[in-house]
């Protein structure tokens, strides 16, 4: 069975050590084990808040040029990045969906978009 993903932009990006800005990736959806991997970890008995960087270091599947996703690459977040992606991760895993509220910047009008599922156009 292939795991649902979808694809998103950081909206400042992940800097890297060498200052290389990751902007684009793509995340699944999570499973049972990945919430009990988490919850076994001893990082995160130790302290639970950060369980949400382990997550999404377990469904982040790409991020621009890196080769793996780590915790300590979701450690260099800029806050306005990780709130973003705890938002992506919920919508996508507890509405089943990836669909968002969103404003034209120059008309101002809303609506919402859904988006696609990685590697679909």
């Amino acid at each position: 069975m292939v795991t649902p993903s979808f694809k998103f932009t950081l909206p400042g990006g992940l800097l890297d050590a060498n200052g290389n800005r990751h902007i684009q990736g793509v995340m699944r959806m999570a499973t049972a084990k990945d919430e009990l991997e988490v919850q076994r970890d001893p990082r995160v008995q130790k302290n639970p808040a950060y369980g949400v960087l382990m997550m999404l270091s377990r469904v982040i599947t790409q991020l621009g040029d890196l080769p793996t996703v780590t915790v300590d690459d979701m450690e260099q977040l800029f806050t306005l990045d990780l709130a973003y992606l705890r938002e992506f991760y919920n919508r996508i895993n507890q509405q089943g969906h990836a669909q968002l509220s969103v404003q034209c910047p120059q008309c101002q009008a809303a609506f919402n978009v859904e988006m696609s599922l990685a590697g679909e156009s």
